[in-house]
């Protein structure tokens, strides 16, 4: 089965992918030579297959960067030459002479090709800060409040690099949080980018008097064991939760699950066996499911990613459709759920539709001063 559906996938896409060359070269044609075919047909080719090659040469950074950049031509131009393609069979309608409908609409679609790579580019690489206020009737600090920042799906690799890491970090000590939360997707399926850039002497200079807590996603695994990539990331100064509770102070307790595509995860009830339920008790889980569940457990705080609100609209129609809350807050009973569209970005390099993002949670508890 697994067979028949990789034969199926590449065979749309090589549909797609002629679709595109075809529609390139039909605008091209006249004001090129005949002799450019073969390198147009090999670059094509070349571009088309340089993601996938990424993945067979792991070393190569050149590949993984050409195939990141592919893929968002490959995603714009699908959506942007089916309206071309209709816009020009339109216009036969009228008495406009076809060749110079067919040189505009080639200009016109270059134009937002250019425009939209580099609004999707802004939103990527130029993150934003979300605030949520939520109340939990249970003690809390002595002040009686916590900020606490989250941040999700950073993907770090070669594109979302130590610059973006840097970016990361002095966005959340500006925010000066009590207490930090990454629920998962913190590499992108490799460890060495994170390792060889230094990513993690970066991200150990995030300061939060209580501590930094970090779950695994999907994409937070390699070829080794996950032992060494847990490791890895704890040498940055966070404390990994791998289907584990921990106790941060006497009124709080912290859950970090195992990915929901994990089918050896424990299940919450046993994580949360033996926990003070007069605790205020927060849970990380990369991808935002079992709401239900967790509000069963006495959980108040869910933090989530993974969606990446569809990061290429109208992919957020797709996340709407399949997740409770795919994107912001919700609560449900006592149970407040906030999930975060992404620090970074997986395949393309863009976002257009969501935007790259901090979150800022301002918790008040039961003992805060009322005003």
């Amino acid at each position: 089965m697994e067979i028949v559906a990789g034969i199926a996938f590449i065979a749309v896409y090589a549909l797609i992918v002629f679709y595109i060359g075809w529609s390139g070269w039909s605008w091209m044609k006249p004001k090129v030579s005949r002799r450019f075919r073969i390198v147009y047909v090999v670059a094509l080719i070349f571009l088309a297959a340089s993601f996938m090659l990424a993945r067979v040469f792991e070393g190569s950074i050149l590949l993984g960067v050409i195939g990141s950049y592919w893929l968002a031509l490959f995603s714009l131009l699908v959506m942007l030459l089916p309206v071309a393609h209709l816009l020009v069979w339109l216009t036969r309608l009228t008495r406009i002479p076809r060749h110079r409908v067919h040189k505009w609409a080639g200009w016109l679609t270059l134009t937002a090709l250019a425009a939209l790579l580099g609004f999707g580019s802004f939103n990527a690489f130029s993150p934003v800060v979300r605030t949520y206020d939520i109340r939990i009737d249970k003690q809390g600090p002595a002040s009686g409040t916590l900020s606490v920042a989250m941040a999700s799906d950073m993907h770090f690799n070669y594109l979302s690099n130590k610059r973006h890491a840097q970016r990361l970090v002095d966005e959340i000590n500006r925010l000066k949080p009590d207490l930090v939360l990454f629920p998962g997707d913190i590499v992108d399926d490799d460890i060495v980018p994170y390792r060889n850039q230094g990513i993690g002497e970066v991200l150990a200079r995030i300061q939060a008097p209580y501590g930094v807590y970090a779950s695994l996603g999907n994409h937070d695994r390699f070829r080794g064991e996950t032992e060494e990539l847990i490791a890895l990331l704890e040498e940055s100064g966070m404390r990994v939760l791998y289907d584990e509770a921990v106790e941060v102070n006497d009124w709080l307790t912290i859950v970090g699950r195992k990915d929901y595509s994990d089918g050896e995860r424990a299940g919450l009830a046993q994580l949360t066996e033996g926990v003070d339920r007069e605790d205020a008790l927060f849970l990380l889980e990369h991808q935002p499911v079992e709401f239900d569940i967790a509000s069963e457990q006495g959980v108040d705080l869910i933090v989530s990613g993974h969606t990446h609100r569809g990061q290429i609209a109208p992919g957020h129609l797709i996340t709407q459709m399949l997740f409770e809350n795919d994107w912001g807050y919700l609560q449900k009973e006592q149970l407040h759920s906030v999930v975060s569209s992404g620090f970074g970005f997986w395949g393309p390099p863009i976002r257009i539709g969501s935007r790259s993002e901090v979150v800022l949670i301002n918790v008040s508890f039961a003992n805060a001063p009322s005003n």
